[in-house]
């Protein structure tokens, strides 16, 4: 009975923190597409902004996905290790893209627990 309320609890705990994050990259997707372009010209990104959008959609929702979780979970972390780097060379806190990268591996660790055993 234990390992049933576990694992339930497990997939419940996987689930919503995908489906944040998920909704975290789509909302930061749709800034980079629509709402604030701009900030994108300010990190020199400019003529990326698309590329990286579509790239940030495709990874969120291979991360969201419980059959391409793993996948999801190293193209978000490079995508976040490449924010990382931007931040520490436009002079940017890399707080929130940290966290965030946390936030990823924690996800990928609740649904995928055979990452840990590697």
């Amino acid at each position: 009975m234990g390992t049933t309320e576990i694992s339930k609890m497990r997939k419940i705990a996987g689930w919503v923190i995908a489906g944040l994050l998920t909704g975290l990259f789509a909302f930061s997707a749709a800034g980079k597409l629509a709402l604030h372009p701009e900030q994108m010209e300010q990190l020199k990104l400019g003529d990326w902004r698309i590329i990286i959008a579509i790239g940030e959609i495709t990874s969120a929702l291979l991360f969201l996905v419980p059959r391409t979780n793993i996948y999801g979970t190293i193209l978000l972390s490079a995508y976040m290790g490449g924010a990382i780097i931007i931040h520490m060379t436009g002079g940017l806190s890399i707080v929130m893209p940290t966290v965030v990268l946390v936030f990823i591996w924690l996800g990928g660790f609740v649904r995928n627990p055979e990452l840990i055993k590697r």
